[in-house]
């Protein structure tokens, strides 16, 4: 089981664009925080049909800019 984890990790790490599932399980953030993120302009989405996506490198730069303000 542990394996296959590791794998999705690495498969969403290489993917320029993810979904808020995946992005949501990377951060261990609940839905109404993601949203939050959204709302406030803190991470850029773009929204395609009705799925959301976010660029994986928009996520590394809210978590550096984070890590600074603890």
């Amino acid at each position: 089981m542990r394996s296959i984890l590791a794998n999705k990790k690495v498969e969403t790490k290489d993917r320029q664009w993810l979904r808020s599932a995946e992005v949501r399980q990377m951060l261990g953030i609940s839905a109404g925080t993601l949203q939050n993120l959204r709302i406030n302009g803190t991470l850029p989405y773009q929204k395609i049909g009705g799925t959301m996506y976010y660029r994986s490198e928009d996520i590394e730069t809210m978590m550096k800019g984070r890590a600074g303000h603890g």
